[in-house]
């Protein structure tokens, strides 16, 4: 699913890893790292007026002004005692945002992070991880603390390590006077269930919930409200005149079969993906069916987050794409992840893909988010 004239090398290379992060060489700075720990292009000019609430949830509302009460006290030192014995005049360590898929987690998240004074940094629960990888725990702390404020994206335990890791980032930063702002889709308290023996670390599971002033956001996915609910499959004559178009147009497109793709992205790091799309305005994907293989399933959650992310339409034949996780993959301890990535594949399998070049970012600021 990645045009071959990328040519990305070093695959199996931790430095290539996080330089695919930032776009640039393996040879990256400890202060590109940095810059590059920003909200998603799309997001650049996020802001708390932007999102507009529907008035039927109110917990729409009432999470723009206790994000807005947070972003007030800057200057005021978090409280480090657990939350159960936290007063309720007490300023939180963080903020959780807790909530389904399309209610606008992201924008407000990334509202928060303009709203800091900074330093501030922002990336995915995977770009964060992946960052450890690359400069070791030390550096990585070296790295962030003195933030004002953390943002993690899509935060989620998927295995051990993982919950030990973050348990020990988190609980370091912030007694170290740090922020931290994170979504999910999964309450704290019920973090890895599913996915591991997540009770053998209720214990490291509880300390991460503990830092957290918990802001449920309800609300419908605003990105299905449009589509008749499903992706959009397109015959192969549709395809091939969508990418003769786009090409026509100046777009730089890519055309794989699923196997093809599935491929190309066991041949590197999911944390790379980004960078194999740097540059690409349109994915083609043809022979589309469903997997019930686990392994191709998060990988390709992964590579749809990043798509995502960096607003490529995706034309594809075949079985629709929100068919893609078969054999009960949505009822087992990944589905939230996977209806994540159906509810963003409606939305960029039904967009017209002539007309999707993302915009930049004007003075006027993000379009508005209607929740």
């Amino acid at each position: 699913m990645v045009p071959e004239s990328l040519n990305i090398p070093g695959a199996g290379d931790p430095a290539a890893v996080i330089g695919h992060l930032v776009g640039r060489s393996p040879s990256v700075s400890v202060g590109e790292l940095a810059t590059a720990l920003v909200p998603p292009r799309q997001f650049a000019a996020a802001t708390f007026e932007s999102y507009r609430p529907d008035p039927e949830y109110i917990s729409q509302r009432g999470a723009i002004e206790t994000l807005q009460n947070f972003a007030r006290q800057w200057d005021v030192r978090p409280a480090r005692w657990p939350r159960r014995t936290r007063p309720a005049s007490a300023v939180p360590s963080g903020v959780y945002l807790d909530g389904g898929f399309g209610v606008g987690k992201t924008h407000l998240l990334s509202a928060l992070w303009h709203a800091a004074p900074g330093p501030a940094y922002f990336g995915t629960f995977m770009e964060y991880t992946a960052l450890v990888g690359l400069l070791g725990y030390e550096g990585t702390m070296t790295l962030l603390r003195g933030a004002r404020l953390i943002c993690i994206d899509e935060f989620e335990l998927d295995d051990p390590g993982d919950t030990m890791l973050m348990t020990r980032i988190l609980a370091d930063l912030v007694g170290h006077g740090s922020r931290v702002a994170v979504t999910s889709n999964t309450p704290p308290n019920a973090l890895g269930e599913g996915r591991f023996a997540a009770a053998d670390f209720r214990r490291e599971i509880q300390l991460l919930a503990d830092l957290f002033l918990t802001v449920r956001i309800d609300g419908t996915d605003y990105r299905r409200r449009d589509s008749a609910d499903h992706a959009v499959a397109r015959s192969p004559e549709e395809l091939e005149a969508v990418l003769i178009s786009a090409s026509e147009a100046g777009l730089a497109v890519t055309r794989d079969t699923l196997d093809d793709m599935h491929l190309e992205l066991a041949r590197v790091h999911p944390s790379k993906y980004s960078k194999l799309l740097s540059g690409v305005q349109l994915i083609g994907l043809t022979n589309v069916r469903p997997t019930a293989n686990q392994t191709e399933a998060l990988r390709f959650v992964a590579f749809v987050d990043r798509a995502y992310d960096a607003g490529i339409p995706i034309v594809a034949t075949g079985a629709p794409l929100d068919t893609f996780f078969g054999g009960g993959m949505l009822s087992g301890g990944y589905g939230k992840k996977y209806l994540r990535a159906i509810s963003r594949l409606v939305s960029l399998t039904a967009r017209d893909p002539l007309s999707l070049r993302q915009p930049e970012s004007s003075s006027d600021g993000a379009p508005p988010f209607e929740a």
